[in-house]
């Protein structure tokens, strides 16, 4: 099994996750939304299989910069959000076998393991 981790090569969460990975002789394919940006059809599916309030990166400064009606953005409109500024995605997204399984790494030891160990 190969998990793609999508993010910032900066991010200390993707850096967590991705010795995570390592420590348990899970091989990963980074990712870096900054050179390459998720396309509008992988926007689409990652918010059919998470939605939008778990990708949204609430606290960087480009979700900050949004006008406030943001709040009543329905899922179309993140989709194009998200395209256009791919910072406003919480990082890492994790996808296994083609499937966005998680964003962010906030899990017990226990989930993690659920979801990425066979």
């Amino acid at each position: 099994m190969t998990v793609h981790v999508y993010g910032i090569p900066n991010c200390s969460t993707v850096k967590k996750s991705l010795a995570w990975f390592e420590t348990q002789g899970i091989e990963t394919i980074f990712v870096n939304y900054r050179t390459t940006p998720p396309n509008r059809d992988t926007l689409e599916s990652w918010v059919a299989t998470l939605g939008t309030k778990a990708l949204k990166n609430t606290s960087g400064g480009s979700y900050r910069a949004l006008p406030t009606e943001k709040t009543d953005w329905d899922d179309a409109k993140w989709i194009t959000a998200f395209a256009h500024d791919p910072m406003l995605i919480k990082r890492p997204v994790l996808v296994r076998e083609g499937i966005a399984v998680q964003a962010g790494f906030r899990a017990t030891p226990q989930e993690l393991s659920q979801r990425f160990k066979r």
